[in-house]
């Protein structure tokens, strides 16, 4: 918290290499479906959260941006590829992933849900195995060392 009681969010990239700071409160968090924001995140939806770009300081340098369609620019780490931004003319939104505390940072509705995967509903219900418990199948993760920048500044 700062002096005046308003929150603050840090977060960035894995590599280190854009990091941002956000003093007061969150906009809505939501996940996206559409198949752009899945190419963009390589993944089966954009988790985001909007911010009032009053509020969010790039701390260390700014991602780099690609215009993914004539009113959106994406913002990624050009050096470790991780997505950061989805900046539209409304404001922006960053990648819950990228938060140093994504937990805190929870989903309250979807979007874009004629691109949803006909089975993302059923991923709860796949088996559970920890890293450690993958070791044993594929044991260079008992030693595996990350080069992730830490959860904090």
């Amino acid at each position: 918290m700062t002096l005046d009681n308003r929150p603050i969010h840090t977060g960035g990239c894995q590599c280190g290499a854009v990091r941002f700071r956000i003093e007061g409160a969150l906009g809505k968090a939501s996940i996206c479906h559409c198949r752009m924001c899945q190419k963009a995140f390589g993944a089966f939806y954009a988790p985001l959260v909007s911010v009032d770009p009053a509020t969010l300081r790039w701390t260390k340098r700014e991602p780099d941006r690609f215009r993914s369609s004539t009113d959106v620019l994406r913002g990624f780490c050009s050096d470790c590829g991780t997505p950061l931004t989805y900046e539209a003319p409304e404001g922006p939104a960053l990648s819950i992933g990228a938060f140093d505390d994504p937990s805190a940072v929870r989903p309250e509705i979807q979007f874009g849900c004629e691109g949803k995967l006909p089975y993302v509903d059923e991923l709860p219900s796949l088996p559970v195995r920890s890293t450690q418990e993958d070791a044993g199948e594929h044991p260079y993760l008992a030693d595996i060392r990350s080069f992730q920048h830490p959860d904090h500044d």
